[in-house]
């Protein structure tokens, strides 16, 4: 039976009859990869806690007919623990894996852009140097722009003129001057706008320096943006729990690389 091996991150996990678990990866090589963790339920197991959600592993697959088969397995990076520890990150990190594995649908396809980003932002996740909640909107935002839906929020999305413009329209593509603005266009606050261009060009100064006021109004704006353009409601996302940062007074870290 041909073998395979590739670095991974778990997407998912089913039970399957007494003992196994189906487990969905997002490989770095194969794209989306679902395969039967065997008797990884059992105490003994030898890997299992490793074929949790949030791990990154380095992973061996026989394949198979319908579902390939786990043979070995070796963590990369342990996320896990420290993302279920924290409600906040934990449901930040649970509709990232959501928004991941409906992006891409295909199994066995390549997705490596898709597979870096989800590493890099489960990693951020982990590390708790953001707010997850900031963390979750830039990962959205970069998904969805590596899928083909990217949004501007400077120019015109339907006529390129420049900025800044103070209307939003989600199924436009963005920020709208005032001769494009569609029917059921919003008005975010300038704040917000500047928010969400530092989500989605990383950074990290500008996003943790924003405001619980502007952070809500972007995440709403990338929640509509989201489930607009995947066509479905991300049902993770109504879990997220969104904390109003402290307030500072130290200047915010430097952005990370």
């Amino acid at each position: 039976m041909p073998q395979y091996r590739d670095d991974a991150i778990v997407l998912r996990t089913q039970k399957l009859g007494e003992a196994d678990r189906i487990v969905t990866f997002l490989t770095r090589e194969h794209g989306k990869v679902r395969a039967v963790g065997k008797g990884v339920r059992r105490t003994s197991s030898r890997f299992g806690a490793r074929l949790e959600p949030f791990m990154m592993v380095d992973v061996q697959f026989h394949e198979g007919r319908s579902l390939d088969v786990v043979t070995q397995v070796e963590t990369v990076g342990p996320y896990a623990r420290r993302i279920v520890e924290d409600y906040g990150m934990y449901t930040a990190g649970v509709a990232m894996l959501e928004t991941a594995e409906r992006l891409v649908a295909a199994e066995k396809e390549p997705a490596v852009q898709q597979f870096w980003l989800l590493v890099g932002g489960v990693r951020s996740l982990a590390t708790g140097e953001h707010d997850a909640g900031l963390v979750l909107d830039s990962y959205l935002l970069r998904a969805l722009s590596i899928a083909g839906w990217a949004p501007t929020f400077t120019e015109c999305a339907r006529c390129g003129e420049p900025g800044p413009h103070r209307a939003f329209s989600v199924a436009t593509g963005g920020a709208v001057c005032g001769a494009c603005r569609p029917p059921g266009s919003t008005s975010p606050a300038p704040e917000t706008f500047g928010l969400l261009a530092a989500l989605i060009e990383g950074d990290w100064h500008t996003a943790d320096a924003s405001v619980g006021q502007h952070r809500r109004e972007a995440s709403g704006l990338v929640a509509a943006y989201s489930q607009f353009y995947l066509e479905r409601t991300l049902r993770s996302l109504r879990m997220v729990e969104r904390v109003d940062p402290p307030v500072r007074t130290t200047p915010p870290g430097e952005a990370l690389a």
